[in-house]
């Protein structure tokens, strides 16, 4: 019984390629040849954007604030560039209203990067980067709102 899984599979696999590939000649077996070469199959084009997961590739920047214990109102700016779900460029600026605060905010944007970069968007929420929780805190609120607006 169990040789009968892969057997069923498969044939749910070509059932959906043969769906995806409505209106395109030869889909079907262009995806099995890439399966076969180990190398996965494009995505059929349907002039939409290239999406991963539920978000829609693109550019997206958001601002995130808290308050820190020196009591003034701190900003962190993230922009980030999604590419099938996963962040393949950031760029991170801070207010540094305060002295104390612009040290930390330093510290965390110097290396928030190795925590985000290559990352599916979903799994990207960062707690504490380079001893700097609360640059955090507004960094993910910032990500929020950047997923909402990726969202189909």
């Amino acid at each position: 019984m169990n040789s009968k899984k892969p057997l069923l599979t498969a044939a749910a696999g070509l059932a959906l390629l043969g769906t995806a590939g409505c209106g395109s000649a030869g889909s079907a077996q262009d995806a099995a040849t890439d399966e076969a070469s180990g190398t996965p199959a494009p995505a059929a084009s349907s002039g939409a954007p290239a999406t991963g997961g539920q978000y829609q590739d693109g550019e997206y920047t958001a601002t995130g604030s808290y308050i820190p214990p020196s009591n003034t109102k701190e900003e962190v700016t993230v922009s980030l560039t999604l590419a099938y779900g996963v962040v393949t460029d950031l760029q991170v600026s801070t207010s540094g209203n305060h002295p104390t605060s612009k040290r930390y905010q330093a510290e965390f944007t110097n290396g928030v990067q190795q925590e985000v970069v290559g990352k599916p968007l979903d799994e990207v929420k960062v707690d504490k980067v380079a001893s700097s929780s609360l640059t955090s805190s507004g960094f993910n609120k910032a990500l929020d709102e950047i997923k909402s607006e990726a969202s189909r």
